[in-house]
């Protein structure tokens, strides 16, 4: 096997400086030219807080999800991802990344830095009953539970890791069984803390409004992103020469992951919107209500982006074999699922002052896909692409339906 050891190519090195800068460029002409329409005091460069809370969130919740994704390999004990291994751990290593920026705009939200979270802004409480009635659940004990989600996915995220590489060393399977149970026992602390956070981050933008539903959301979302980052990256890496070991038919498998996680966050889309429009009741249509009258054209993209592409284009068998098909599928439900997180933010932040998809946005997620490509390929870059002495190798080595 040819091609262990992934050196990370001047040219697209050179291209993921190129994005971090016009992402640079970009948030500091948006600090410079974010106005509101309307004179606001309250506004105090939203648009632009708002885009660095969207790529942080979507970027921060793809190493997410790729924690997640290598947990769950482990807890179900499942072979076929073996060789595509190295590639998972490398994605979810983003996270440290990701939660440093989410960190940043929390601590920046507390000091009346931007205006994102209505529980950070006194004189809004002071004037907002149902706020007050909140508190007691957005006080220190949100910051608390934030610190925790924190430590809890870095402790695991790290362990499954460095177990990982240690294992490549071992004369026995001791390291893999250890990550069995780390596995498991991270799937306990993902279910609860996977809604919990979102509730917490996103959710609280539209602080007057609530669901059951929109942790399950969020995280399909995040989930199917994280699928379709390594998809490309693979994909990328077999073109290069490297994984030759990953058989077409692992690929196919993570297609059909693509596929069904798309039909899972389209189900809980559609049903977290149908039960409230049902139900019609004031304080609940709210959030739906105002996307529907000052957002409606980015609703439908996000819903036919998200639900008909993948319907219509990964149905078969082959599309999901073909390599420049899927990377083309991969990456529109990518952006889908970006513009998915900027429609979940914007409204509660930014409102009426939104006045479309423009250079903010774009140039934002360009800066932070740069960065995000920077340290996946840096990561490895560290380490052999192929795993060894797992148990599971030779029947991933073999994989094939």
């Amino acid at each position: 096997m040819s091609n262990l050891n992934f050196t990370f190519p001047q040219k697209a090195k050179t291209f993921t400086y190129i994005l971090m800068g016009i992402g640079l460029v970009s948030i500091i002409a948006a600090f410079i030219c974010d106005k509101p329409v309307v004179a606001d005091e309250h506004y105090n460069h939203t648009r632009t807080w708002a885009n660095i809370l969207i790529s942080s969130f979507f970027f921060m919740a793809i190493g997410l999800a790729a924690a997640f994704f290598l947990g769950l390999q482990y807890a179900a004990e499942a072979g076929w991802a073996t060789t595509v291994k190295r590639i998972i751990e490398a994605v979810a290593w983003f996270l440290p990344w990701g939660l440093s920026f989410m960190m940043l705009m929390f601590i920046l939200g507390q000091f009346g830095i931007h205006n994102l979270y209505a529980f950070f802004d006194k004189e809004v409480i002071a004037h907002d009953v149902k706020i007050q009635a909140k508190m007691g659940y957005f006080g220190w004990f949100w910051w608390l539970r934030t610190i925790l989600y924190m430590i809890g996915w870095l402790y695991f995220t790290n362990k499954l890791r460095k177990n990982s590489l240690e294992a490549d060393n071992s004369t026995d399977d001791s390291h893999h069984w250890k990550n069995v149970k780390l596995g498991a026992w991270f799937m306990v602390l993902f279910a609860v803390t996977s809604s919990t956070s979102s509730w917490d981050w996103l959710m609280s933008l539209d602080i007057h409004w609530f669901s059951t539903l929109f942790g399950w959301y969020i995280f399909s979302g995040m989930w199917i992103s994280s699928i379709i980052a390594m998809i490309l990256i693979i994909i990328y890496l077999k073109r290069l020469g490297y994984l030759d070991f990953v058989t077409e038919s692992t690929v196919h498998d993570l297609g059909k992951w693509m596929f069904a996680i798309s039909f899972l966050w389209t189900y809980l889309y559609f049903s977290q919107f149908m039960l409230y429009w049902y139900a019609d009741i004031p304080e609940e249509i709210i959030y739906f209500q105002q996307r529907w009258e000052h957002f409606k054209p980015l609703m439908w993209t996000v819903f036919f982006i998200n639900f008909a592409c993948p319907m219509i284009m990964l149905m078969s068998r082959d599309s999901k074999r073909n390599f420049w098909f899927l990377t083309f599928v991969g990456f529109v439900i990518f952006v889908g699922h970006y513009l998915d997180v900027v429609m979940i933010v914007m409204p509660g932040t930014v409102g009426k002052h939104w006045t479309g998809l423009g250079w903010m946005e774009i140039g934002t997620f360009l800066g932070f896909l740069g960065l995000f490509i920077h340290v996946v390929f840096n990561n490895l870059t560290k380490r052999p692409l192929m795993v060894k002495n797992h148990p599971f190798l030779k029947e991933s080595l073999h994989h094939s339906i």
